[in-house]
Parts: C-alpha cells; structure tokens; sequence
C-alpha cells in the first residue's frame, strides 16, 4: 500500500496529531481529517516513536538456527517495535570475513522483517590473536562500521591499539566487551553477598572496570572510536563520565536487564535459588549498580539502551547453574522493561526514549534512514506504543525462536501496537504482518 493515515497519534509523547505516510516516507503531519488512504491506523492513546533501534543483537544465523534465525529474531524485534537491529559476530562461522558478514546481510535483505546490519569481529574466530578483514569488511556490501568481539573481551592492549587505529579509516567503532579474562576465570555470578550465599565463584566489578579504563585511554591516545557494550557497574558509570569529561569519543550501552535485574534474582528466583534463566554476562549486579545505571542512561553518561538478545535453546538453558548457557532474549519486552525502569519512575520522558532506543543507537552505528526524526520529509520508520496497560510475561507468545526471557510471569507496562519500516507495516494491533 502506498498510504498510510495514522490518526491522533501522540508523536514522542505530545499533543495528539496525525500523520500520513506517503510511499514510505512521512508526507504530512498535522489534522488530516480529510485525508485518503489505502489504510487507516487509528492511534488515540498511543505514543509513536521513531523505530526503535538495537545495536547488540544476537541472530544466531548462521550455525545456531536451533536458536534464532534472521527471520524469527527480526519478527521479535519488530514486535519489540524495532526497525533495524546490529547483528553480532559471534555465529557459526563466525562473522570475520567479507563474505560471512555479506551472508547475514543478505539475510536480512531476503528474510528480515526489520533491518540487519551485521557487525565484524574485531579478531579472526574471535580468538584473539590477529586482526580480522576489518577493511573488507567496512568495504563490503555489507558496509560494516561496528566490529566486536561480544562474547569475549579484546583483552590484548596492543591488539586492541590496532584496531582502534585501523578502524578510524573509514569512521568505524570498536565495541568492547569489557571482561579481564584472568579475573573472571570460572565466574558465575556477581561478586558480592548472594555469590558468597550461594557458593558461586565471584565476578568482581573490576573487571570490566580495569577494562574499560584502558581502553578509554588507548582510544583517547589514538583519537579513535570506542562503543562500550553492556555496561553493569557503578564503576563503570563514573569512569565513562570522566572519559567523556575529557572529551574523548566514548559511547556506551546498557542493556533492560541490567536496568531492571539484580543478582538476588538468582537466589529468590519464583522456582527457587540457581535458576539459569538470570545467567548473564555480565552478570546481574547490585541494586546500587541499577540506580547508578538508571541515573546515567538519564543525563546521557550512557547513551543508549542495547537489548544484548541472546537466544539459547531449551536444553542450554534448563540445566544446572555452572554450565548453563549465560544470556536472556529481550527485543520484546526492552521498550516495556525501560517503561517501567525509567519513564514510570521519571528519568526519561519519551522524547528521552527516543533519544536513547533510536537515535543514538543509529549514529553510533552510522545507520544511515534510522533514528530521524518523526517529521515530515522522513522515512517512515515508526514505532506505536500504547504505555497504559500492564500484563503477564508470556514466553511462548513470543516470536523468538528461544523462550529464554527472565521476565516470565513478572507484570510489565505497555505494548507495541505497530511497526512500520520505511511505510510497510510489519506489526498491526500488536500481531506480525
């Protein structure tokens, strides 16, 4: 369909308007009463955003497809209101080449029901030796400008050099995974009284701390770009607001979970201590880390919010604690987990939001037609959300093809009521298109 009328729609949160979608690209704003359209989307009560966008997801594809594919990680994340998401290296091949990083590209194109932008290992097989392509690869068809090695940390301070310098070549970014292998040797959970309650080997704060700092240091010495991902500490907090003070180029993410979670869910889970579902890396923290993490996505320390879905099947998941598999899906539920972490409590606003969930995430990751305004003149990438009612987490609701959610059975606030992608509906009344 070329037009589309959404109808008193309250755009970022303010006075109700409408806005009609011509050939994918937002013509007009304003009272449209009289306005034709092949599609009518009545929108009262609903904030539109713009299409929210993720700059740590987790497809799986190629090698996991027992996990996620492309296809049923881009449903849930158009039911989570995203229009484009960043697609880690850490699959099967592993995503360290021109023509794997062209593959999953070409996945998104061919199956996606948002946009995939893959992005590069930093090291080739993630193993932290050498250099991977990172040229090829930013000149691939793929146009890659994010390369990380998530999963693993780049703990080689002088490997971690070069890739700062080489990226700056074609103003790409090195996201981090900020974990110092030798002091997180068989870590389980957060280091700290529940880890020491329940007998679990410590991961302490300064981990990721010492990690960080280095490399703020190495990318201010170079004059490069540094992303940290999925920041967890109040250390962190305070070492990324001294970075920046300096005016060196450090972004960083923080994922829903960390917002929301702390590691006493592993010892008060509803089914009892040690449940797997709240192993993450990094782990779930302290509700001081929650609150210095909250109070820095709001003044923008952090500045955005990065969903890290990490689908695992049933039987990675659903065993004992110590070799479970650590992450949690959460592209549907991330807008209703910041809801209710954030502008429930008055943090943000949903200009704030927007901000944080597309705006940011796409010029970190130089996504260009994403994170724009919703404005007359712009592609019509829009997110409908309806903030008022609250209901059960329901898991095998879900489009993901893993059920990995630590939020099952918790009441949230909110929910997506439609997507569109450049015009083209991919969600109506909350069901895919």
């Amino acid at each position: 369909m070329n037009t589309i009328l959404i109808k008193g729609a309250a755009i970022l949160g303010g006075d109700p308007a409408d806005i009609l979608i011509r050939d994918g690209v937002i013509a007009e704003i304003g009272d449209l009463a009289g306005a034709a359209a092949e599609l009518t989307v009545d929108a009262a009560g609903l904030v539109a955003l713009p299409g929210l966008v993720d700059l740590h997801t987790h497809l799986r594809e190629p090698g996991r497809e027992d996990a996620e594919t492309v296809e049923t990680g881009t449903q849930a994340a158009a039911r989570g209101g995203y229009t484009a998401v960043h697609a880690m290296a850490n699959t099967s091949p592993v995503a360290d080449t021109a023509g794997v990083v062209e593959q999953v590209w070409r996945l998104g194109q061919e199956y996606g029901h948002c946009d995939v932008q893959p992005i590069g290992a930093v090291t080739s097989g993630l193993e932290g030796r050498q250099l991977a392509e990172l040229g090829a690869m930013a000149d691939s068809a793929a146009r890659v400008r994010v390369f990380s090695d998530d999963g693993k940390c780049v703990s080689d301070a002088v490997l971690m050099r070069r890739a700062l310098e080489y990226v700056k070549a074609f103003d790409g970014v090195v996201a981090q995974h900020a974990q110092e292998p030798r002091l997180t040797e068989g870590a389980q959970l957060n280091e700290g009284e529940v880890s020491g309650r329940l007998g679990l080997n410590g991961w302490p704060a300064v981990a990721e701390e010492a990690i960080i700092a280095r490399d703020c240091l190495l990318a201010a010495h170079v004059g490069s770009r540094l992303h940290v991902c999925h920041v967890s500490t109040a250390g962190s907090v305070e070492i990324l607001r001294w970075a920046k003070s300096k005016g060196w180029d450090v972004t960083a993410e923080v994922t829903p979970h960390h917002l929301l979670l702390t590691d006493s869910c592993a010892e008060s889970s509803p089914v009892g201590p040690y449940n797997p579902i709240y192993k993450v890396n990094p782990p779930l923290r302290t509700e001081e880390d929650v609150r210095a993490l909250r109070e820095a996505l709001a003044d923008g320390t952090i500045d955005c919010v990065a969903t890290d879905h990490a689908p695992h099947p049933v039987e990675d998941k659903e065993t004992e604690w110590s070799v479970a598999a650590m992450g949690m899906i959460g592209l549907e539920t991330a807008l209703q987990v910041v809801q209710e972490a954030m502008v429930d409590t008055g943090l943000l606003d949903w200009a704030g939001v927007a901000d944080r969930m597309s705006v940011r995430p796409a010029r970190i990751g130089r996504l260009a037609g994403h994170g724009l305004p919703v404005q007359a003149g712009a592609p019509a990438n829009i997110t409908l959300y309806d903030p008022s009612p609250r209901a059960l987490v329901d898991p095998s609701a879900m489009a993901s093809r893993s059920r990995n959610t630590p939020y099952e059975g918790m009441t949230l606030p909110g929910r997506v009521v439609a997507t569109f992608l450049r015009g083209r509906p991919t969600v109506l009344e909350g069901k895919l298109v």
